[in-house]
């Protein structure tokens, strides 16, 4: 991950300070591009630990174009958490009562998030707090609510008309940006196939890059799609290239980036799929004990607050 590592120096050494919607803070620069050859092995950072499981959770509820979060939480899945709550906080009148990254605010979410595990998925609480609106996976399956499923038609065309170069899937929907919780971050995303060598290659362009927090689930994340697009269509794991616009190390994350900054990485890992995949409806039945990571060594978890 050397790359990764790379870029998180560049971005101390070469730094703009920026204020942002969150009011945290940020070091950034616009721009940056990372390649990750995975015929041979999986890109998931090491210099901390990562939790893979999360990522490939949260992937396939992606896929599924689920947009309540119950299925996450159920799973012990926390990434979505702080958007929802703070959600509820605003329109309830209560932030000022739990001012955010507080103690009482993190007791107030430990409650929340007990709620949503105690109910139904069609619950009134569930339904109307938890719901995140129509992000990623919507678009990625319903785009705009007009079903057109854009992640069957990549398919389509992989298998059909693999020289095109329209194999895209597009999270970024104007007309229901203001519907959403969080705007798509990592909002675009396009294949091109080696014919000559019977490769698949992917590359995904991310608007708003979180560098210590999100960026190593979104480089392990678009991995994982392209390993599961490959097995799907019958290819072999390409290149996974991220190409990253505002990529930016919070003001509260730096002491933590020097922490990892120190330390030296690991050999990447395997990442392997056991189950047959022949079909959209198979992805969405995946659970996590379907994969295996072999050889992953890391060092110690790094923890670092959300900006929401």
């Amino acid at each position: 991950m050397k790359q990764y590592l790379d870029l998180l120096q560049h971005i101390k050494d070469h730094w703009v300070d920026v204020a942002d919607r969150t009011w945290v803070g940020t070091r950034k620069v616009f721009w940056a591009q990372m390649r990750y050859d995975l015929k041979n092995w999986f890109p998931l950072v090491t210099t901390k630990k990562t939790f893979l499981r999360w990522v490939v959770v949260e992937l396939i509820w992606l896929i599924r174009w689920e947009t309540n979060i119950k299925y996450l939480v159920d799973r012990d899945v926390r990434i979505w958490n702080e958007w929802p709550f703070q959600n509820y906080l605003k329109k309830n009148n209560l932030e000022e009562e739990f001012p955010k990254y507080s103690e009482t605010w993190q007791e107030k979410m430990a409650w929340f998030i007990e709620e949503i595990k105690s109910k139904n998925a069609d619950d009134p609480f569930v339904v109307e707090w938890w719901d995140l609106g129509p992000v990623y996976g919507y678009q990625w399956r319903n785009y705009n609510g007009s079903w057109v499923d854009q992640l069957q038609q990549l398919l389509d065309l992989i298998q059909n008309n693999p020289t095109s170069r329209r194999i895209i899937v597009n999270a970024w929907n104007p007309a229901q940006i203001d519907q959403m919780l969080l705007p798509p971050c990592h909002m675009f995303y396009q294949c091109n196939i080696d014919t000559t060598n019977n490769l698949l290659h992917l590359q995904m362009y991310q608007r708003s890059c979180d560098m210590f927090l999100w960026v190593p689930f979104n480089i392990a994340s678009y991995s994982t799609l392209l390993l599961i697009l490959a097995k799907l269509t019958g290819l072999t794991p390409g290149t996974f290239v991220h190409t990253l616009w505002d990529a930016h190390i919070y003001q509260n994350h730096r002491d933590v980036v020097n922490t990892q900054l120190e330390r030296e990485p690991h050999d990447l890992p395997e990442l392997l799929i056991h189950k047959e995949l022949n079909s959209l409806a198979d992805v969405e039945s995946l659970e996590w004990s379907d994969f295996e990571l072999t050889w992953y060594t890391s060092h110690g978890r790094l923890r670092a607050p959300v900006a929401v």
